[in-house]
């Protein structure tokens, strides 16, 4: 290993299907430029079409993960995905604190595609209390943003609001991924001014774990050093890509394509 490779870590849960959660997160951190490590909070049984089941691991096992990481490798990011029950998130919440852990991007996973729930309704305010102000920033998409700041979403107006109330709770920035809602475009505010991020509407139902590629696409550039304006445009560009030419696999909603920029007969 290269050990000038800078070095980030996913506490997210298992997607068995391969397109979303850890899975997703070490395909995109290695693709923009880090050395990826997990902690695996969840495994679930899932596939293209639906989250089937989950299993919460136990809050020991989960540090133990978080210790032994932090113990060995210099790490330059942190993301969070699925922390699906308040014990893992105070959990996560308090070692992350007692680390330092720089660059913090939470994904607040709530929900999945197909309707399964990721988040149970009384970790929110958990998520709210002890990780968000942890957050160097938070990427909520539309719908999780208008359940973590209590209103409504429809226009880019709202989502702005949306960004401030969220800013309520602590975090050094908020970004409002729009998707469908805003036409694909994201709404960056770091408690001063906005930035607006506009991208292409892809046609495809292939986006499977788009916003789990996306932020730690993020975390990975974040943990190069780019500033958090041009690493939430690195990491724009990034899932833009891999939405576009996402992967037709599977009999659902396919995944993204993490590596799109490879040549699938000359890899190299």
């Amino acid at each position: 290993m290269n050990e000038t490779m800078k070095q980030a870590l996913t506490i997210a849960g298992s997607d068995s299907g391969g397109g979303a959660g850890i899975q997703a997160d070490i395909k995109a951190f290695h693709a923009n430029g880090v050395f990826g490590m997990s902690v695996i909070t969840s495994i679930t049984a899932q596939n293209t079409r639906a989250v089937i089941q989950a299993f919460d691991l136990p809050v020991e096992i989960i540090e133990a993960q978080l210790d032994a990481v932090f113990d060995d490798f210099d790490i330059a990011a942190v993301k969070t995905g699925m922390l699906s029950s308040q014990e893992i998130v105070e959990a996560v919440a308090a070692k992350l604190r007692s680390r330092g852990a720089p660059n913090l991007v939470v994904d607040p996973v709530m929900i999945s595609k197909s309707g399964y729930p990721l988040l149970k309704p009384e970790a929110i305010e958990s998520v709210k209390r002890y990780l968000l102000p942890l957050a160097t920033v938070v990427t909520p998409n539309a719908h999780e943003a208008a359940r973590l700041a209590s209103m409504q979403i429809q226009d880019l107006e709202d989502a702005k609001e949306a960004a401030r109330k969220i800013m309520d709770f602590g975090p050094r920035s908020v970004i409002v991924k729009g998707g469908h809602v805003l036409g694909a475009t994201d709404v960056l505010f770091d408690g001063t001014q906005f930035t607006l991020f506009e991208g292409e509407l892809i046609d495809t139902r292939n986006t499977h774990g788009t916003g789990c590629t996306y932020s730690a696409a993020l975390a990975a550039h974040l943990a190069q050093g780019k500033e958090l304006n041009e690493a939430v445009g690195c990491a724009k560009q990034y899932i833009s890509n891999a939405i576009r030419h996402a992967l037709p696999i599977g009999h659902g909603c396919g995944p993204t394509n993490h590596f799109y920029f490879l040549s699938r007969t000359n890899p190299l």
